[in-house]
């Protein structure tokens, strides 16, 4: 799951993240790091673009009998 999320985020923002993971069990969840100017990237307007990263992995992890999280946290711009 973390190539499909490296590859989903990759192809949104470019470069300029990083891709946290946590593994508890079967739960997984990833934390993407950005900064604050791509952050309104990867959310999307309402929350539509990472509402759909979402839905994408968890079909991938409903495949593999996992559950999954996605959260982005933005930092600030340098």
């Amino acid at each position: 799951m973390n190539k499909l999320l490296d590859f989903l985020v990759k192809n949104i923002i470019g470069d300029g993240y990083e891709i946290s993971e946590t593994v508890d069990g079967d739960r997984v969840e990833y934390i993407i790091k950005v900064s604050q100017d791509k952050a309104g990237k990867i959310i999307g307007k309402g929350g539509s673009t990472i509402k759909a990263i979402q839905d994408i992995l968890k079909i991938k992890a409903t495949l593999e009998n996992k559950f999954v999280n996605v959260k982005v946290e933005s930092t600030p711009s340098n």
